[in-house]
């Protein structure tokens, strides 16, 4: 074979990454606002636990790193009063709106908001300042996670905390897992080398040896169940179709240039694979979040 028609390997661009993400959330700000009561559900009890786990109190400043809509970062705000603060943070500007207005929602006025990549916060933010930095399911997406939780471990006062919300392994995930698997299949998309996702830091023991190439001492990871409770697959899917950009970029991304109607039919596959989570007319996707946290 010609040397020219060797199929050379996809090389990892994480500053397209970073672009394609800051649209994909930008799209996706208005679903994830209209979504919010599902991720309190979904999402609040591991929120509590990592902050409980951070020490995070009345009058504690929070920095809140890939921020999203908002919701865990009104917890957040809620628990520290008004003696404390929370910076909330996202590389999005549009989600980041709705995580402002759900703050003024709320009469917040413990919360500032700033436009900011994850990785850049030890460039940008005062060192020493802050009680806690938390991620909910943020660093999992960083193009280099060690970056920024040195930035974070930066930022944070002697003795402070880092505090992250991953996902576990995908196979402890199906609800997330079975649709990235078949739009894979069906896009025929292969993640480059090197490129973040879902399940990157699945294992524990990688997430601890992250935190600790970072700087962060006593790491430590709880296990928490979150299973997605909605109506139906269907609901799972529309979930999913509506707030995950990241799964319309992989639909994009393949090698097969899929039709509107064959998208369609591949969220329909999806929802038909989820269904065996459906009992008693209901759905239970499971769902396994790590907590982890590290000492400045």
């Amino acid at each position: 074979m010609p040397v020219s028609e060797i199929a050379k390997p996809v090389v990892f661009d994480a500053e397209k990454y970073k672009k394609t993400t800051r649209t994909q959330w930008d799209s996706a700000a208005e679903a994830w606002d209209r979504w919010n009561p599902l991720l309190n559900r979904w999402l609040g009890p591991a929120t509590v636990e990592m902050l409980d786990l951070a020490g995070v109190q009345n009058g504690s400043k929070v920095l809140d790193v890939a921020a999203g809509a908002g919701e865990q970062s009104i917890t957040a705000a809620k628990r520290v009063g008004p003696a404390g603060k929370v910076h909330i943070t996202d590389i999005s500007p549009g989600i980041l709106k709705q995580a402002e207005k759900r703050c003024n929602e709320a009469g917040l006025s413990n919360c500032t908001f700033q436009e900011l990549d994850g990785e850049a916060v030890g460039e940008v933010l005062n060192p020493n300042e802050y009680d806690c930095v938390m991620s909910r399911v943020g660093l999992i997406y960083f193009p280099d996670r060690v970056k920024a939780l040195k930035g974070m471990h930066q930022v944070l006062k002697p003795g402070g905390k880092v505090a992250a919300i991953t996902y576990a392994t995908g196979p402890k995930n199906p609800f997330f897992s079975e649709p990235v698997r078949i739009i894979r299949e069906r896009a025929d998309f292969t993640p480059p080398a090197g490129a973040p996702g879902p399940f990157s830091l699945g294992d524990p023991e990688v997430l601890r040896k992250e935190f600790e190439a970072a700087g962060f001492k006593n790491v430590q990871i709880k296990s928490v169940l979150a299973p997605v409770c909605v109506e139906s697959a269907k609901e799972c899917v529309r979930f999913e179709k509506e707030s995950f950009g990241a799964l319309h970029t992989m639909m994009a991304a393949g090698k097969n240039s899929l039709t509107d109607a064959q998208k369609e039919q591949v969220w329909l596959e999806c929802e038909e694979a989820l269904k065996k989570y459906e009992h008693h007319n209901k759905f239970e996707g499971p769902c396994e979040m790590l907590v982890a946290t590290g000492t400045k």
